[in-house]
Formats: structure tokens, C-alpha cells, sequence
């Protein structure tokens, strides 16, 4: 595994860690009020919001839908099924930021979290094959 293979991995895995318990604090009984834009998240857009804005928007509702899985009380196969459509999303931010980024590092790390990502894809996708039902 490559340095930048192993930094993108421990950035989106402290992404995640620090998301999760933001999301357990965090009050949602306002989402989805006021006078803004709402994405299908809720989350208020203003009316001038930037492409790159909006795209990350669409892609973290995408996400968020797809992981709303069945759950089938098999922790490996349960982890596996949203773990894929997670790192689908990271792809997806990924190829926003290459679209609309411009540092140079942060377009580096987006291309190891695409390459590191759609590699363990292709793992989750095989081992689901051969151990979900």
C-alpha cells in the first residue's frame, strides 16, 4: 500500500468517525425549515449556491439513500452492503472535487480515495457474491 494510499484511508476513515458522532449530537428537528433551497438531505442550499456545492449536496443524499439498507442481521454482510454505496459516495466527492478544485494536493488525495476506493468496491462486491444470501 502506497503512503498516499494510506493517508486517503486514514482521512476518510477519521472523516467518517468525526461525521458519525457529529450526527449522533446533532439536532435534526429543524432540518428542512426556512426560507433556502432544500436538498433531499434537508439541508438548506441558498439560492446562489455553487455548482460544486450543490454537487457535493447531491452526491452525500445519493449516499445517504443508498445505505439505507435492509438490514439482515449478519453484521459482516450488513457492514459490507453500506459500506459499498459509502464508498461509492467518496468516489463521487472525489470526482467533484477533481472537477472543481483547484489545490493541487487536495486533487492528489481525491485521486488516491478514487483509486483505494473503487479498489475495496470491487473486494465488498466480490465477497458479497460469495457470502450474502
Amino acid at each position: 500500500m502506497t503512503r498516499l494510499t494510506v493517508l486517503a484511508l486514514t482521512a476518510t476513515l477519521a472523516a467518517t468517525a468525526t461525521a458519525a458522532a457529529q450526527a449522533q449530537t446533532m439536532d435534526h428537528s429543524a432540518m428542512g425549515q426556512g426560507a433556502m433551497d432544500q436538498d433531499s438531505m434537508g439541508q438548506g442550499l441558498p439560492a446562489d449556491a455553487a455548482p460544486a456545492t450543490r454537487a457535493f449536496a447531491a452526491a452525500n443524499a445519493a449516499m445517504h439513500a443508498e445505505m439505507n439498507i435492509p438490514f439482515t442481521g449478519d453484521a459482516d454482510v450488513d457492514f459490507i452492503r453500506g459500506m459499498i454505496p459509502h464508498h461509492r459516495g467518496a468516489v463521487e466527492m472525489a470526482r467533484i472535487v477533481l472537477e472543481y478544485g483547484k489545490d493541487e494536493k487536495v486533487r492528489e488525495l481525491a485521486r488516491a480515495i478514487i483509486a483505494a476506493q473503487e479498489a475495496e468496491i470491487a473486494w465488498m462486491t466480490e465477497w458479497l457474491a460469495a457470502n450474502a444470501p
